[in-house]
């Protein structure tokens, strides 16, 4: 048996029992019997508006980015407001400037959406508007879907754009340390023994030492050509190389007696590991990926991990 809970109309308070016998707080009594219930009672359309306003701002939102989107990409260019796939492509950056709004709010909206979708369905006599509820949650779902689908689409293309940025990067440290050798080589007619000497050349910028600071040292590694310094020795007259005899140069040997004028240099990838198969090949003055050295890309072969002449 069920206790019937009264609230006093005057102070709000809960007691059992009916107000005829007077409310237990203030003492208010009931004047007259409670007025009946209606005959017919009209059913609730406000959790059917409720579905149909949401789903009208999401479509109203994703449609308004997507022409945003459109006048940006067709800025000078009327023709490709008729052409289909720039409006796939006004989709696609839309769905991407919505993802971290749109799609918690899908969710969210989807999940309650359901629940009141459900209620209209089970107390019809009470709810109304079932028909418009199931458009709105409808063109939810739909908008959810294909923001989803336009996003999934444009993945890959988002992945090698990074790679190519990524790629952009390496190849920019490379040519800041290229650019330097070629510097060095200018200033001491000869490459440095160890990348690390690059940092006696000037650098008010600091894109040498950032460059530096992304490569591993123990990459570098120089290297004589043995026929053209006798080439270029051969070409001298006999005079200068009786003199070059008896004085040290300073020009083109180093103090160990050898002028390196060749260089490789192996760059870590994204891994920041050297010695790995993501690994940058650089040799004067041409880089290549690891994988494309293995197929002969740059004329020489790498065996095992390990560069052979």
């Amino acid at each position: 048996m069920k206790t019937q809970v009264t609230i006093c109309p005057c102070c709000g308070f809960k007691f059992t029992g009916s107000l005829t016998d007077g409310c237990q707080q203030c003492g208010a009594r009931a004047v007259g019997d409670a007025l009946p219930q209606p005959a017919h009672m009209l059913p609730s359309y406000g959790r059917a508006l409720v579905l149909v306003v949401s789903a009208s701002l999401f479509v109203l939102v994703f449609a308004t980015q997507t022409i945003m989107a459109m006048a940006q990409r067709a800025s000078g260019s009327l023709g490709r407001l008729f052409q289909f796939w720039s409006w796939v492509a006004a989709g696609e950056t839309a769905a991407w400037r919505l993802k971290w709004i749109s799609i918690p709010v899908m969710f969210v909206t989807l999940w309650f959406g359901l629940k009141l979708y459900r209620s209209i369905r089970n107390q019809p006599e009470r709810f109304c508007g079932v028909n418009y509820a199931r458009r709105g949650l409808l063109a939810s779902s739909l908008v959810g879907l294909l923001i989803a689908l336009l996003i999934g689409i444009t993945v890959p293309a988002r992945m090698r754009q990074r790679e190519m940025a990524a790629e952009a990067a390496f190849q920019a440290d490379y040519y800041t340390v290229e650019a330097a050798l070629y510097q060095y080589q200018m200033k001491y007619k000869k490459l440095p023994a160890e990348l690390n000497d690059l940092q006696r050349l000037p650098d008010p910028n600091g894109t040498i030492a950032r460059a530096l600071a992304n490569m591993d040292p123990a990459g570098y590694h120089p290297s004589v050509d043995v026929a053209a310094v006798a080439t270029e020795r051969s070409r001298k007259p006999r005079v200068q190389v009786i003199r070059a005899s008896f004085s040290p140069s300073t020009d083109d040997i180093t103090p160990e007696g050898v002028a390196f004028t060749n260089y490789d240099l192996r760059m870590p990838g994204a891994d920041k590991i050297l010695g790995t198969d993501d690994d940058w090949i650089a040799r004067d003055g041409v880089i290549m990926k690891l994988a494309d050295v293995a197929k002969g890309g740059v004329g020489r072969s790498v065996s095992a991990g390990v560069l052979n002449p």
